[in-house]
């Protein structure tokens, strides 16, 4: 009889819930970065619930019997590195979770430039009756940097409430269902202008580190606002920062960053016109018990030998539309 697969969970501060359910068709062990390399030895499955430890790069030699990795986040870019990609190891993420939490958060961060949120806040502290007019975003154009599934969902919500949304992914096209128009990245400095919000959803590769530059900013309108809930390596920051105090850039809001968390004497904590999240835009309520129920599925159907869900191509780096 073959014997049950032995699926290692990697772990921080939270340990997922349900696992407990598949007891009797699975052996379960639990390792943090520290205990790794004694716990990986003979695992089949590999949970990174720790998803951006770096660990599973400096114990690869001792994955003996590693079959399959998931990790519980959309982007895969903190687990790439060449051995992994020229293995057989099976590797799956959490697509769809996020989607709409991060859509919503999109969604927020433009209606909050649009209404000049920030002011009346400031205002407000300062017990300041001061009458102003706001912005429409009906009559303004998203370009969105990342045509995969969140992208997709933050092109349906922002075209839901009149906003003109176009794509930008590795080829251009047209007639696409949710962006209309899609641009290559490559051509991103000559379409950029017109954009009046700019928001980068990419998965980090290659192809889109340091994409949105000093060259793409200055050819952006002047006025034009960036929002990035991709990855922090997507972005010069150094190029948005001088945007910011010309004025050519009039706001930001990031939630993602090239260090995280952000060190306290990075000049992105009082950059003007510039709102910092710490890399939540996808953890609404709920988020940690929807990803075990993801991985609880998926592990099913590898226990069923099943095909599973969300396979990312690991050349792309990401899960193919």
């Amino acid at each position: 009889m073959a014997r049950n697969p032995v699926v290692l969970v990697l772990h921080a501060d939270h340990l997922p819930e349900g696992l407990e359910d598949l007891s009797d068709v699975a052996e379960f062990r639990y390792a943090t970065a520290d205990t790794l390399a004694e716990a990986v030895p003979g695992a089949d499955v590999l949970l990174l619930w720790d998803f951006f430890s770096p660990a599973v790069r400096r114990v690869w030699d001792l994955c003996d019997s590693l079959k399959w990795i998931h990790i519980a986040a959309a982007g895969v870019d903190s687990l790439m590195f060449e051995g992994l990609v020229e293995s057989d190891v099976v590797v799956t993420n959490s697509r769809g979770i996020f989607d709409r939490p991060i859509a919503e958060f999109v969604l927020a961060q433009i209606l909050a430039f649009a209404k000049d949120s920030a002011t009346s806040a400031e205002l407000q502290r300062q017990r300041v009756w001061k009458h102003r007019e706001t912005e429409r975003i009906d009559s303004a154009h998203a370009m969105v940097v990342g045509t995969g599934a969140i992208g997709r969902e933050i092109a349906r919500l922002l075209r839901a409430v009149g906003t003109t949304v176009s794509g930008v992914g590795r080829t251009a096209r047209s007639g696409d269902p949710d962006f209309g128009v899609i641009h290559a990245s490559s051509d991103l400095a000559d379409v950029v202008y017109e954009a009046d919000y700019l928001i980068l959803v990419a998965p980090l590769t290659d192809a889109t580190r340091g994409l949105v530059d000093g060259r793409v900013l200055s050819s952006a309108k002047p006025g034009v606002r960036v929002i990035n809930v991709g990855r922090g390596e997507l972005l010069d920051t150094d190029a948005l920062l001088a945007g910011l105090e010309s004025g050519h850039v009039a706001g930001a809001a990031l939630d993602v960053f090239d260090t995280e968390p952000v060190p306290s004497d990075s000049p992105v904590w009082s950059a003007a016109n510039l709102v910092l999240t710490p890399h939540m835009s996808g953890d609404a309520a709920g988020w940690r018990r929807e990803l075990s129920d993801l991985f609880v599925t998926n592990l099913q159907r590898y226990t069923e030998n099943e095909e599973l869900t969300n396979v990312v191509d690991k050349k792309l780096g990401f899960v193919p539309s």
